[in-house]
């Protein structure tokens, strides 16, 4: 008798063999071997605790950072909803006014506008970052020169085994785009809280459009894809060593068949989807790239995107 056999009791849905591609910004990847949409906090917590500790467990947010291969995900893949996507200010509170609370599920658009609608500046540069706020927590997300080690005061989050901790922004140990902590100890982030600055709502507003404006002018925020593609190396822009491969706007099909797998030609450092790639066409262009990259120049290019599951 496996997990599967010896699941805890819900109040969330458990949806066995659901195809995780309508999840992800790709539109890419299998099943997993079950989906758990849990209804609340309280309902995710006990259920970690009464799951078999052998099955696996995956988080994935709104899907903007990760490849889900084709084979599908093992284990327990859990995807937070409403109920963890609430957006706070904390007026009144310690910080002058100036702190607010995310969920994770919150998209981290949502963050910076209801910061920006509460006089809270600093948050503005989450108007630019893709994705939602458990993944700028586990990752410390961020663009144009601020990340979310700038801002965030606190997380909480569960364990694997269903305990809730609150974890200081020095817990956490961030660097580039990783949190030390978060990738020694599994943890599924329930939300942060943040501290900004106080400042005029227009001014803040107008500090996001330009964000969006550059956005739109810059990346092809439109398309298939999953945003940043390789992080910077030390002294170097990803999207250069890319362009300068001569991997830009060039189709790549791991199959042979079509191509539908592509850096952008609008910012060489995007992997898109077309419309026809699987997540093997688009995970075997990025490791073409980071070979010709090295073989080239002598430079690892290490993955952003977060990559999951199974081959096919």
């Amino acid at each position: 008798m496996s997990w599967l056999d010896r699941l805890p009791a819900v109040r969330g849905k458990l949806l066995p063999g659901e195809p995780l591609g309508p999840f992800t910004w790709f539109r890419v990847g299998g099943p997993a071997d079950l989906l758990f949409l849990p209804q609340d906090e309280d309902d995710l917590a006990a259920f970690l605790k009464a799951l078999d500790p052998a099955a696996p467990v995956t988080v994935l947010g709104v899907g903007s950072n990760t490849l889900v291969r084709d084979g599908g995900v093992e284990g327990v893949v859990i995807r937070l909803g409403k109920a963890f996507a609430a957006v706070e200010p904390q007026v009144g509170q310690e910080g002058g006014g100036s702190r607010i609370f995310a969920g994770a599920a919150a998209l981290d658009a949502t963050l910076a506008r209801e910061a920006g609608r509460a006089g809270i500046g600093g948050l503005e540069f989450y108007r630019g970052v893709p994705g939602s706020v458990g993944g700028a927590l586990m990752m410390n997300a961020g663009c144009y020169g601020s990340e979310t080690r700038d801002v965030l005061v606190e997380a909480y989050a569960l364990t694997r085994a269903g305990e809730r901790l609150t974890l200081s922004n020095a817990d956490l140990d961030y660097s580039y785009r990783k949190s030390a902590r978060a990738a020694a100890e599994p943890l599924i982030f329930l939300g942060g809280l943040f501290e900004g600055r106080p400042d005029d709502p227009a001014a803040i507003a107008a500090r996001m459009d330009e964000i969006t404006a550059r956005r739109e002018q810059t990346q092809p925020i439109r398309e298939k894809t999953g945003g940043s593609t390789f992080k910077n190396p030390p002294g170097h822009s990803s999207w250069k060593l890319v362009d300068e491969a001569g991997w830009r706007g060039k189709a790549f099909s791991a199959s042979g068949k079509g191509g539908g797998a592509m850096f952008s030609p609008l910012h060489a450092n995007f992997l898109i989807n077309t419309g026809e790639a699987t997540a093997a066409d688009l995970e075997g262009l990025g490791e073409a790239v980071r070979a010709e990259v090295k073989a080239k120049f002598g430079v690892d290019l290490d993955w952003e995107i977060k990559r999951i599951g199974r081959p096919a």
